[in-house]
């Protein structure tokens, strides 16, 4: 058994929505491990499709649930921005309460 050619399809749609995504989060571009942050975020919120060969997704999904997939990866992706951004914020601001708390 061949297991090594299996594979998660979200991931990859994930990876291409983040890249294309990322330009309107700079602060999350600029730092690769929070775009690690959004892939898993938005992994965990999706059902895995696992494949062998791209080609059999879409031999064995119609058009419609394809569709709903893509439109899942997308929201889910969005979603994980915004999620990793305001935490991002989040933790900014209260590293720089610290920081005058200590002056």
């Amino acid at each position: 058994m061949d297991l090594e050619s299996i594979r998660n399809y979200q991931e990859l749609a994930v990876c291409e929505l983040i890249k294309a995504g990322a330009a309107r989060f700079p602060v999350l571009a600029s730092r690769p491990s929070l775009l690690s942050d959004v892939a898993c975020v938005a992994l965990n919120a999706l059902k895995p499709r696992y494949i062998k060969h791209n080609v059999d997704l879409h031999f064995f999904e119609t058009p419609a649930e394809r569709a709903q997939n893509d439109a899942a990866a997308r929201a889910a992706v969005e979603s994980a921005f915004e999620f990793v951004s305001r935490r991002t914020d989040r933790a900014a601001l209260e590293s720089s309460a610290r920081n005058r708390a200590l002056k």
